[in-house]
């Protein structure tokens, strides 16, 4: 997975707004599958016009915990947006996500100017939820 850095970096690169959707549809590609066994109601991220799921998985407990996630979209340029998103939090500890600033980080993208209002909510939909599993597991310490 790239980092959230060379994305900006690339983004940065990339002028025209056509160029840009072409690179998010290409990191949804590269986003590393979820199994389809894990296509659950429970993994379901509520908000998102299209399907969206997010799986979980903890290292330990508590603030230090480090997360892992797996997600994936019934969308091309959802998923793209999903490894955007993951970009900023996979392998970070649940205090690190929770303190994070994720919406003034993708801002700096300048991706809302593009959205559709559906596409900008389902994003604040999937960064709520992040925020939401870093929380619980946290406070599970």
């Amino acid at each position: 997975m790239r980092s959230f850095d060379d994305i900006a970096a690339d983004f940065e690169f990339l002028d025209d707004w056509e160029d840009r959707y072409r690179y998010i549809i290409e990191l949804g590609k590269e986003l590393p599958p979820l199994p389809e066994e894990d296509h659950t109601e429970e993994n379901r991220v509520h908000g998102c016009v299209s399907q969206v799921w997010l799986k979980t998985v903890a290292e330990g407990s508590g603030p230090e915990a480090k997360l892992h996630f797996l997600a994936d979209s019934d969308a091309l340029i959802v998923r793209g947006l999903v490894a955007i998103l993951l970009s900023m939090v996979e392998g970070r500890t649940a205090r690190e996500i929770t303190d994070m600033d994720i919406r003034g980080r993708l801002e700096a993208l300048g991706l809302q100017e593009h959205l559709t209002q559906q596409r900008a909510n389902g994003l604040a939909s999937m960064m709520e939820r992040l925020k939401t599993e870093a929380r619980k597991v946290a406070e599970a310490a």
